[in-house]
């Protein structure tokens, strides 16, 4: 038994309230607030939370079953659970089933209260108890699920490094661009069919073929690139090479080929399908630019590699990508 239980005690009956309230003393509880009317008790669960509430059902103004509504209205904002005792002089199924349905968890019979009260309040302890510890835990799990989430650098269907990679490894490619020379390539290749093909198949068959595209993509880079799915219908690959001049049609166009050119085997069976590329590169006599602008403007060329069918490849120069499209 939780001697520390807070229990609030609300009844338009001074009298009434003050027997259950010396009842609980008796009994032990020292954390015991007593309210004469719903308002009042809404105010003082507001100021600090109770883990039991045992309300009266008939009062003026607002009765027990709209104290109830309103207190796990509460309970919802803060992450709380209150257990919710009704007292009652009604008997009969239909009115407490319409209190349960209301989110009531007990009742007790004001012709048995002296009977009732204690072994009711006891269970709602252990209730009350286990409830909020496991609303604890949930909350801590989320937490941590988030900090995870924040940290996380690996696209969990596919197994590649996902957007937050993609932007740390282009950082980190042109910062070796600006030391040791040569150009920073960043290539954008995006699905373009994808929409029609996720109303086409199950999303399990949908998994099948991202993780088909990025190991048909592993297996076409080379061992120093780095491949991520940026989106859900979106790969980059972040690679360098010696010379700027070396970023030309010819080598890229082996990727992408690889991927129009041939299905891939699913559970669903072999599917096709279509994409579009464009690529952005920056040699080492050009000031980086912002991650943020090397992906807009590699964003702004699919547009012309989807209307085209090509491969869309630019150059950045100061503050502006001169685009060459093959």
């Amino acid at each position: 038994m939780n001697l520390d239980l807070s229990i609030v005690v609300v009844d338009d009956t001074k009298f009434s309230s003050t027997i259950i309230g010396k009842t609980l003393s008796k009994a032990g509880y020292r954390d015991i607030r007593i309210a004469n009317d719903a308002i009042t008790a809404l105010k003082m669960m507001d100021q600090r939370k109770a883990s039991v509430l045992i309300a009266d059902w008939l009062m003026p103004e607002v009765d027990g079953l709209e104290l109830t509504f309103r207190v796990r209205q509460m309970d919802e904002l803060c992450n709380h659970f209150t257990y919710i005792i009704l007292l009652t002089a009604k008997e009969g199924t239909s009115a407490l089933n319409k209190a349960f349905d209301q989110g009531i968890d007990d009742f007790i019979f004001k012709a048995e209260m002296s009977k009732q009260l204690l072994p009711r309040v006891f269970a709602a302890d252990r209730m009350a108890d286990r409830q909020n510890s496991m609303l604890a835990a949930n909350q801590l799990l989320l937490e941590n699920n988030r900090h995870l989430e924040d940290r996380n650098i690996v696209d969990i269907e596919t197994g590649i490094g996902n957007m937050r990679h993609a932007r740390d490894s282009l950082k980190s490619m042109l910062k070796h661009t600006e030391s040791r020379g040569g150009a920073t390539s960043y290539m954008l290749i995006s699905i373009k069919d994808w929409e029609k093909i996720k109303k086409q198949h199950n999303h399990m068959t949908c998994d099948e073929l991202a993780l088909g595209i990025s190991r048909r993509l592993l297996s076409l880079i080379r061992p120093l690139d780095s491949l991520c799915r940026v989106a859900e219908h979106q790969y980059a690959i972040i690679a360098h090479f010696s010379h700027i001049d070396h970023c030309t049609l010819g080598s890229y166009r082996r990727i992408h080929d690889g991927l129009n050119h041939k299905s891939f085997r699913t559970s669903s069976g072999y599917i096709s399908i279509k994409t579009a590329t464009s690529v952005c590169t920056i040699d080492d006599q050009t000031p980086s630019p912002a991650i943020a602008e090397i992906e807009k403007g590699c964003q702004h060329q699919l547009v012309n590699a989807i209307e085209t069918d090509t491969i869309s490849i630019s150059r950045w120069k100061s503050d502006e990508a001169l685009s060459a499209s093959s």
